[in-house]
């Protein structure tokens, strides 16, 4: 599956988003290494806290699905911004928690603009496991 495909997954995931407080709708697609797409929107509730973003929901529902941590492809993330929308803080963290460091992510807007980097230029100087353990995750 190419760039633009797993991108326009992701703008159907988009439309799928819950967003009655802020009405920005953003979608994901998540590649597993089998070749299967995991599709997340970000999902709001009136107290903000409780609300997931749509590279999470992605990444959540595929390991929920039995996707192992550290097999995925690629990811893309879609919103309607100026420029190609970028994951936040937290998605970052979860990407480089659950992701391999050189895992390619795709960020595109819907005026067809894209961008491409990985997890590990997202976040450099993560936290990782092995600050904790000084080991593996495992």
């Amino acid at each position: 599956m190419d760039k633009a495909q797993l991108i326009a997954l992701a703008k159907q995931a988009m439309e799928r988003a819950y967003t009655p407080y802020s009405n920005f709708k953003v979608g994901s697609a998540l590649l597993d290494a089998a070749g299967r797409v995991h599709l997340g929107c970000n999902v709001e509730n009136a107290a903000y806290g409780p609300s997931n973003c749509a590279e999470r929901t992605a990444l959540f529902r595929a390991i929920a699905d039995g996707e192992v941590a550290g097999s995925f492809q690629a990811i893309a993330v879609i919103g309607d911004t100026d420029r190609p929308i970028t994951p936040c803080g937290v998605c970052r963290q979860v990407l480089v928690e659950l992701c391999r460091p050189d895992m390619p992510v795709y960020m595109a807007n819907l005026q067809g603009q894209m961008a491409e980097t990985t997890v590990a230029e997202l976040l450099p100087g993560a936290f990782t496991s092995h600050d904790l353990y000084g080991g593996s995750k495992d």
